[in-house]
C-alpha cells in the first residue's frame, strides 16, 4: 500500500513559525514520524513538499499514472482558495484526506473555509502532527474495506 504525503506551502519552515499554533517540530522530524507510523502499518510513503501550486498539482497529476492507494494532503494556505488543486484532487480516483497541524476553525475567518475539503474522503484538523498520523491509520481503514461508504 503506497501513501503519498503532500506538504504545502510553508510547512518547510514549521520550526520558525509560532510554535503555539504549529508545535515545535520541523517537517524533516514529521517526515520521521510518518515513515516510522506507515512501516507499523505496513504502508510504503512517498513525501513531497512544495511551496509552488503547480508544483503540487503535478504531483496529484502524477497519481493517476502511479501505483497509489491514497493521499494525505496539508494543502497549507492553498486550502482557502485554490480551485487548481481542488479542480487536481477530484480526479483522483483513490482516497484523499486532507489535514492540518492546527484547528482552521479556530483561527482567522478566512482559514475556516476550504475549497479542497468536499471533495475529500475526509478532513483532519487540530491534532498537530498526529492530524498526519491519524489519516494514515484512516486509509488503512478504509483499505481494509471497514468503511467504504
Amino acid at each position: 500500500m503506497k501513501i503519498l504525503i503532500i506538504h504545502g506551502p510553508n510547512l518547510n519552515l514549521l520550526e520558525k513559525r509560532d510554535k503555539y499554533i504549529y508545535g515545535g517540530t520541523s517537517l524533516e522530524g514529521i517526515n520521521r514520524l510518518l515513515k516510522q507510523r506507515a512501516k507499523e502499518l505496513g504502508m510504503n510513503v512517498e513525501i513531497f513538499q512544495s511551496n509552488h501550486e503547480g508544483e503540487i498539482i503535478d504531483k496529484l497529476q502524477e497519481t493517476l499514472e502511479n501505483e497509489v492507494s491514497g493521499v494525505v494532503i496539508n494543502p497549507g494556505a492553498f486550502t482557502h482558495y485554490s480551485i487548481a488543486i481542488r479542480d487536481a484532487v477530484e480526479i483522483l480516483k483513490v482516497p484523499v484526506i486532507e489535514v492540518h497541524l492546527s484547528n482552521i476553525y479556530s483561527r482567522e475567518d478566512f482559514r475556516s473555509k476550504s475549497v479542497i475539503a468536499p471533495l475529500c474522503r475526509g478532513q483532519i484538523s487540530g491534532f498537530g502532527i498526529s492530524s498526519y498520523i491519524l489519516a494514515l491509520e484512516a486509509l488503512k481503514l478504509l483499505d481494509r474495506n471497514i468503511d467504504r461508504r
